[in-house]
């Protein structure tokens, strides 16, 4: 039974006036249910709670913090179909896709558990004192990497499970040792309500400080911003759209006395380079290929391939032919909102309508029923580079060619393209190595270059990059899947001629957590002989 409440440390929040109700793109109508916003009393009392509990949770042992997300998965897990069903009702996604969602999403929690365990994400490095070094002596030094403080986490709308209110950023800022406070999306409150209730449970059983993680309820980008502008808030994860990304990044690192990190995804196009080779070699098989990504979950995926890049010569007809084929082939499907359906295709008006872009197959609009129809453009190559708004996503099923009449042409395209999260190369082994300066182009405004498969599709494990230039993310240093991403909400510390007996466990001498660091310049288990 859902409460409709915001969860408060190891509390829920009042019933208020103000509510927010979901829309479910199954039914084509506002679900019953209605959730309090949190009032200002609630939204202060989460980040008072949260900054209370910050020192203690940082100093709980690591053992302890992967248990705890150890628990998270159970308890989320023990919900079962409920939220299965839940999730379905407001998202429109299948059961199937939500299924294996809610999987990756408790094998995230479990990664980092590992990740905790296994100890060497702390960064230890000793440099031992060089007493008699000349001409001057070297003091000791010993760094490791330390929780940065609350975190903000903005749940997504096209994830509802591993993006959302126990996703990467909520994993990766529980186990840096970072209280959380989520902000629910309003298309998915019932399903954000169902797991935060699940991590509260989890942290009262493991015995974690109240205010290691909240849930608040509010509507469009009013809370965000008091989340954002709070000084006790030290970072934000974020996956969502230009605008508001842009908007929070701009609040925090720009309006506030302190400025703070925001980690923000926000979009891409994921541009695919289809060599000759692959064209001539396996043209219908490719298109397939592509037409199952650019349509895979209605297109409503932060890695949709949005873009081709094609040589033209006696092959790319044949190509383009298949994969219209292909798309024509591929039914209609709902989309996650109505938002985000009628941007869908106001967006692909917006882009039929600029220089030079003509329309190869596009489905009958099916927005009454909240669904997307497949479609694809296609443009030359001259008009791509003289026209930047070509490059702005089109979130939903559609993808856009561009077509190259020279190889100087493509590398000038390439040249013009904006940051993304992804970067695809097909081609057989004689294209790599003939067209190396392209491909040296396009691995440079990407966070992840792919050979010889599509984009969809995020393996969550310690080599994963989900991150690139911008405009795709706010920062290209950081990824937002994997194990990576717990250095996102981690700060270096030194400890400069400190007393053993106040150094953290990770930094003493006889090395008691069994780590592997770095001394004098050397990874090793070793103790620190003196």
């Amino acid at each position: 039974m859902l409460s409709g409440l915001s969860v408060i440390g190891h509390l829920c929040g009042k019933v208020q006036e103000s509510k927010l109700f979901a829309f479910s793109p199954v039914k084509g109508e506002m679900l019953v249910e209605g959730f309090s916003i949190a009032s200002e009393d609630e939204i202060e009392k989460a980040i008072h709670l949260a900054h209370l509990a910050a020192p203690a949770y940082t100093d709980i042992p690591a053992e302890r913090r992967a248990g705890f997300l150890d628990k998270i998965a159970e308890e989320i897990l023990e919900i079962g179909p409920v939220l299965i069903d839940r999730a379905h009702l407001e998202t429109g996604l299948p059961e199937a896709r939500l299924t294996g969602e809610r999987d990756r999403t408790v094998n995230q929690l479990r990664l980092f558990a590992s990740v905790l365990r296994e100890g060497s994400w702390v960064e230890a490095v000793i440099d031992t004192a060089l007493p008699d070094r000349k001409p001057l002596p070297r003091t000791d030094l010993r760094k490791m990497q330390l929780a940065i403080g609350p975190v903000a986490v903005f749940a997504a709308s096209n994830f509802p499970f591993a993006f959302s209110t126990a996703g990467g950023d909520t994993a990766a800022a529980l186990a840096a040792g970072c209280p959380v406070i989520i902000k629910a999306h309003g298309s998915h409150p019932g399903t954000n309500e169902l797991v935060a209730q699940a991590i509260q449970r989890a942290s009262i059983l493991c015995g974690m400080p109240e205010g290691v993680f909240s849930s608040l309820i509010g509507e469009g980008a009013i809370l965000g911003q008091q989340l954002a502008r709070d000084a006790r808030i030290k970072a934000i994860g974020f996956t969502g759209s230009y605008k508001a990304g842009m908007s929070l990044f701009h609040t925090a690192a720009n309006e506030r006395r302190e400025p703070i990190p925001v980690y923000a995804e926000m979009s891409s196009i994921n541009p695919v380079l289809v060599l000759p080779s692959a064209v001539k070699s396996n043209t219908v098989a490719l298109a397939t290929q592509l037409a199952g990504s650019i349509t895979l979950g209605v297109g409503q995926f932060c890695t949709n391939p949005g873009i081709l890049f094609v040589l033209e010569d006696e092959n790319t007809t044949t190509l383009t032919q298949a994969l219209i084929d292909s798309l024509k082939a591929s039914a209609s499907g709902i989309m996650l909102n109505k938002s985000i359906c009628q941007s869908y295709y106001d967006n692909k008006s917006k882009l039929k309508s600029l220089p030079g872009v003509i329309t190869l197959t596009e489905g009958e609009d099916a927005s009454e029923a909240f669904k997307g129809a497949p479609a694809l453009f296609k443009v030359n190559a001259a008009d791509f580079i003289k026209e930047p708004a070509l490059q702005e996503e089109v979130f939903g099923p559609a993808s856009l060619f561009v077509s190259c009449s020279s190889v100087e042409e493509l590398l000038i395209a390439l040249n013009v393209l904006h940051g993304q999260l992804t970067g695809s190369v097909f081609g057989e082994a004689a294209d790599l190595n003939e067209y190396k300066a392209a491909i040296a182009l396009l691995q440079a405004r990407v966070g992840r270059l792919i050979f010889n498969q599509v984009p969809t599709g995020v393996e969550v494990c310690h080599a994963m990059v989900h991150g690139g230039p911008f405009p795709a993310t706010t920062d290209a240093r950081s990824t937002s899947v994997g194990a990576e991403s717990i250095r996102r909400f981690l700060r270096p510390v030194c400890w400069q001629n400190c007393p053993a007996e106040l150094l953290p466990a990770a930094l003493q001498n006889d090395n008691p957590l069994n780590i592997m660091r770095k001394i004098n310049g050397n990874y090793t288990r070793d103790a620190v002989i003196e």
